[in-house]
């Protein structure tokens, strides 16, 4: 591959690139500056080992890892850190990525204020299930939105006093066979150039980095699904202590919880829907009809916030490509049912900082794993997350078989312990 960068020359994103009119003066371990100016004159130039493009999880967590070995990186996030918190997700954390934030030094604070579930309801015909994962597999997962998880990190990586750059422009990339480079503009309008050994792509689903892969070299693999998920925030009460999964003549629906005061809920409906379509008293019939039965009633209050949410699979491949590695979004993307995205991120930037700090301490094959470790367990998730979605969503004009093959499909599942347990193990994560 590294050949491969030398025939093709540098490979660059953006738009426009320009001309590097400094180069360091010698290494420096530490991200620090050696030369400094505005951003029309000579850039401020940090030399490090790694240099990640995205500041989310992925990038945060990598980031916060290397540091815990005495690597330094510097991040670079085009988003300004309250725009990033206040792109409100959900977030189920399996057990493996709890004890990551725990064990690493994140924060425990997933413990003290995220809410521990040892099940989910599958709810069809009018009846619930439970998958009880405490009896079934001995795990649980955490209640926990991925906007905390971001908090977390970035306070982590502020208090110990991490290089990241929130609120860039113009950011340009340039991987070679000896390094990389990334220039950009800091929040402050002054030109920042980095030089380092490795760049990790981490810059979400609809990520730039992954296009520096020649097309040639790509093994894109991706799957629309035939619908999407109405989502709602609403000021309401729980509804039900745990995730109720609910299959309906009607339709699909998922209740989720926020916290004691604001809830999360989901319904089936075409990718086409506009949210300014929908008013409240519409709404509460949708999720009505879909979950009702048993005696089971929704808790219902004024809606706070609607979106609507495409249901797609992707792998992207080579996940790494010379000097430049790819890590969560960045490579791969899930349909929200299984709860995968967050826990394959997180997943991902565990596997990678450990190959980097190998690689870096002079074990030159560490990377080469890297890739089929992460993709092992994406190709798992991407299954369970494609069996999830395909036996809970009635497809656009699915025949009466279908849909009763579907419904023998649930009741195999909650019917066995067996199946009962394999969704356990594969929703709270593999070991």
């Amino acid at each position: 591959m590294e050949r491969a960068l030398r025939r093709r020359g540098r490979l660059r994103y953006r738009f426009q690139v320009r001309r590097c009119d400094g180069e360091p003066g010698g290494v420096h371990r530490n991200p620090v500056a050696h030369r400094s100016s505005d951003h029309r004159g000579v850039p401020t130039v940090i030399r490090v080992p790694v240099v990640i493009v995205g500041g989310g999880p992925s990038g945060l967590m990598v980031s916060h890892l290397l540091a815990r070995t005495g690597i330094d990186s510097v991040v670079v996030e085009r988003r300004a850190r309250a725009e990033i918190y206040a792109t409100g997700r959900a977030g189920i954390l399996e057990a493996g990525s709890v004890r990551l934030l725990v064990d690493s030094g994140v924060s425990d604070r997933v413990l003290r204020e995220g809410d521990r579930h040892e099940g989910i309801e599958l709810r069809f015909g009018g009846r619930s299930h439970r998958i009880d994962f405490a009896d079934l597999v001995g795990q649980s997962v955490w209640l926990y939105p991925q906007t905390e998880v971001f908090e977390d990190l970035a306070n982590r990586r502020a208090a110990d006093g991490g290089a990241v750059y929130y609120g860039a422009s113009d950011v340009e990339v340039t991987p070679g066979d000896d390094g990389a480079r990334v220039r950009f503009l800091d929040a402050d309008g002054v030109e920042q150039l980095v030089h380092a050994d490795f760049v990790v792509g981490a810059d979400g689903s609809r990520s730039e980095s992954r296009r520096l892969v020649p097309e040639s070299d790509r093994d894109w693999r991706r799957h629309e699904y035939p619908f999407a998920w109405f989502g709602v925030l609403t000021q309401a009460p729980r509804s039900a202590d745990e995730l109720i999964y609910a299959d309906s003549d009607h339709g699909f629906a998922l209740i989720s919880q926020r916290s004691e005061t604001v809830q999360r809920m989901y319904f089936q409906c075409d990718p086409s829907e506009r949210p300014e379509d929908w008013d409240d008293d519409r709404i509460w019939a949708t999720l009505r009809e879909r979950v009702k039965g048993n005696g089971f009633e929704l808790r219902e209050g004024p809606i706070i916030e609607k979106t609507v949410l495409p249901f797609r699979s992707a792998v992207h491949a080579p996940m790494r490509y010379g000097r430049l590695l790819l890590a969560g979004d960045s490579a791969h993307t899930v349909p929200p049912t299984g709860a995968k995205g967050l826990n394959l991120a997180l997943h991902d930037a565990e596997l990678l900082a450990e190959a980097l700090a190998a690689q870096l301490a002079g074990d030159d094959r560490a990377l080469d794993a890297y890739p089929e470790r992460a993709l092992e367990r994406v190709w798992k998730a991407q299954h369970f997350s494609y069996w999830m979605t395909t036996m809970l969503h009635r497809a656009p004009g699915a025949s009466p078989f279908e849909n009763a093959r579907r419904r023998g499909e649930l009741e195999a599942v909650v019917s066995s312990r067996h199946g009962r347990a394999f969704l356990a193990e594969a929703y709270t994560g593999w070991a």
